[in-house]
């Protein structure tokens, strides 16, 4: 069994969002974070202040998915990845599917296509791949969560090991992953 990044000896693992009572669902189903680059969920908070399943048809040229929800698209003919991953430690497989992810993502942002990244709320697993995605195209990690957090909601990435993970860099914390496998 893995250790986390940043977990000491002896301590319990990191808390991460199952859905916690305090954190609010997001406001719309995905917001674009760079241009062609998109960020979400399944769920959001519509209109009347109920939630809504967000469904993905043929809005994106590609849909990588992290949490995988029967009935939530995309239509046939859209390229889907599908690597799903839980909401707290990943292992260095786990991590390795992130990093090839994020490097699809930017091929296809490359190639004039839209991307939308998704899992279950938008705001952590879809946020590591975004903003792994956006170190690769030069941004610093933490400029890579500024711009998540403006353009998607106050809570996405409040996983902090998940901002830990960026922070070292994911070819990094995989590493040490492995290591301690």
């Amino acid at each position: 069994m893995s250790q986390a990044l940043g977990q000491r000896v002896g301590e319990a693992p990191l808390r991460t969002r199952r859905k916690q009572p305090d954190v609010p669902a997001p406001d719309g189903p995905w917001d674009e974070i760079v241009p062609g680059l998109w960020m979400g969920g399944h769920e959001f908070r519509g209109r009347s202040g109920r939630l809504e399943s967000a469904v993905v048809r043929d809005e994106f040229d590609l849909v990588q998915t992290l949490l995988r929800q029967p009935g939530h698209g995309p239509d046939p003919g859209v390229e889907h990845q599908v690597w799903p991953i839980p909401d707290g430690p990943l292992d260095g497989t786990q991590l390795a599917g992130v990093i090839r992810l994020a490097q699809a993502a930017g091929d296809a942002l490359d190639a004039g296509r839209t991307v939308l990244v998704r899992c279950y709320s938008g705001y952590n697993r879809s946020g590591l791949v975004v903003a792994h995605t956006l170190t690769r195209r030069g941004h610093s990690a933490d400029e890579a969560i500024r711009l998540i957090r403006s353009r998607r909601s106050p809570w996405a990435l409040h996983n902090e090991l998940f901002v830990e993970y960026l922070r070292a860099g994911l070819p990094t914390a995989r590493l040490l992953e492995e290591l301690a496998e």
